[in-house]
């Protein structure tokens, strides 16, 4: 006769890590209307600026500069300016307090919301290509590679700044903050006209919209620039908000 011996442990953290994932990509998946909402903007971005003479694009090419930029957009518009609001509202009602609680740990948070949002701007970037292509956008598919290398990059960037944001201020200024610093760089990051001197080698959006022309519009490798600095943003912005990070 065998005796049943409970024994009571920790599960893997790659168990752990599985089960948020899922549980992020479940709660994004119930706020229907906010991830329509992300891809509202860069979408009338894509065809006003693209299909229309409202602004001056350098080139000649208007879509070959715009769309490349409207997908760089839309990587903020998720992975920061949505998840500073959700995140900092969660830790308003008390979610992130009831998550401190569990066997998840404050980096294993960090991660399972990128890798989260990851997956969603994966999807959303397929269909607005998808508008792209359709309305006269020819990508060099070749460089799908480094472009989504530059992609993780400039996500986990946005993803560690709304989450330092989202811990240090009230949820009510994160939005207000948060929206402010979209609008900016919507203006400043040569979405639908030419940056200013200097700031594509800053400024996080205008990198990576550089980095996804250079690839997918002119098949040329990711320019250093850009690459050096979204390794900056990443770098700072993660080590910040693993330090910033509050659980209430």
């Amino acid at each position: 006769m065998t005796t049943f011996a409970p024994a009571p442990a920790r599960n893997t953290t790659k168990a752990i890590l599985r089960s948020q994932i899922r549980m992020e990509l479940l709660l994004t998946a119930r706020r229907g209307e906010a991830v329509v909402l992300a891809m509202g903007v860069p979408l009338l971005v894509l065809l006003g600026a693209g299909l229309t003479h409202v602004t001056n694009v350098p080139g000649g090419d208007r879509l070959a500069y715009v769309v490349p930029g409207v997908l760089a957009l839309t990587v903020m518009s998720t992975a920061f300016t949505g998840q500073a609001i959700t995140t900092g509202y969660e830790r308003s009602y008390g979610v992130l307090k009831r998550l401190g609680a569990s066997p998840l740990s404050r980096p294993g948070l960090l991660f399972a919301k990128t890798a989260a949002v990851l997956a969603l701007i994966v999807l959303q970037l397929v269909v607005l290509a998808a508008v792209g292509v359709a309305v006269g956008w020819h990508p060099h598919v070749t460089q799908i590679l480094p472009a989504l290398g530059v992609t993780v990059l400039a996500t986990t960037a946005y993803s560690g700044l709304a989450l330092l944001l989202a811990s240090v201020l009230k949820p009510e200024t994160t939005t207000g903050l948060a929206t402010l610093i979209y609008v900016l760089m919507l203006a400043a990051g040569g979405i639908m006209f030419a940056a200013p001197g200097g700031v594509s080698e800053f400024l996080p959006l205008a990198a990576h919209a550089e980095a996804l022309r250079a690839t997918l519009s002119h098949d040329q490798p990711v320019p250093l620039g850009s690459w050096a600095s979204l390794s900056v943003w990443a770098a700072v912005c993660v080590v910040a908000a693993a330090k910033k990070f509050r659980w209430e």
